[in-house]
């Protein structure tokens, strides 16, 4: 009898914990932060403190995972509504390689080593870090890597507005400040949904383009 509640218990919650990531979105666990991963991690415990002891009903079980998803969801939504809420569960890029240059306060500060360094450059097929003219180490973990131009341009689309808000580490890497930024755009800031500069221009997208 034992046998046959742990084996229903098991189909049980695979298909509930299929149904739970489903309603939670997520498509890969590569693209869990770091609330989703807790999450995960949580429910994976109570669903094995439900196998180990089937006596206690299953709604012990059932009830928290369903409080953790109303959680997980509302903090997707409040991330959505505001960046700076995004940034406190998700974290912020880090820029690794600055012009060329190794930022070793950086990886200090993500306690992030050179032979984590070296092997990302190498699953990109960059053979020295001489080639790499910018490094970003995004908040899933992963490198993005800008190899070097001969024009000395900034060839990838770098954010300085998003959402309305004005990313001046960005603008620190331009050498540049706000007065230049307003200077160059043509709306206000905060009727900007995404700006960035490419090859020497500024390029945005207005809050009123998103309703079209």
């Amino acid at each position: 009898m034992e046998l046959f509640i742990t084996m229903f218990r098991t189909f049980f919650f695979y298909c509930f914990i299929l149904f739970v990531y489903r309603v939670m979105g997520k498509r890969e666990v590569g693209e869990l932060g770091i609330i989703d991963l807790i999450i995960s991690i949580l429910i994976a415990e109570l669903v094995a403190i439900s196998l180990e002891d089937t006596t206690k009903s299953i709604w012990l079980v059932i009830m928290p995972i369903i409080l953790l998803v109303v959680l997980q969801i509302g903090s997707s939504f409040a991330s959505l509504k505001s960046k700076n809420i995004r940034d406190i569960f998700d974290g912020k890029p880090s820029l690794i390689i600055n012009n060329g240059k190794i930022q070793v306060k950086e990886m200090l500060k993500q306690r992030y080593n050179l032979d984590d360094l070296l092997t990302q450059l190498r699953e990109k097929s960059v053979k020295s870090i001489s080639e790499v003219e910018y490094a970003v180490l995004e908040t899933s973990g992963k490198l993005s890597v800008f190899k070097k131009d001969r024009n000395k341009k900034i060839t990838f689309p770098l954010p300085i507005i998003i959402e309305g808000q004005v990313d001046y580490d960005s603008l620190k890497l331009l050498d540049k400040d706000i007065s230049w930024l307003t200077k160059h755009l043509s709306v206000d800031i905060k009727d900007i949904f995404y700006g960035f500069y490419k090859d020497n221009s500024i390029y945005i997208i207005k809050n009123n383009d998103l309703n079209k």
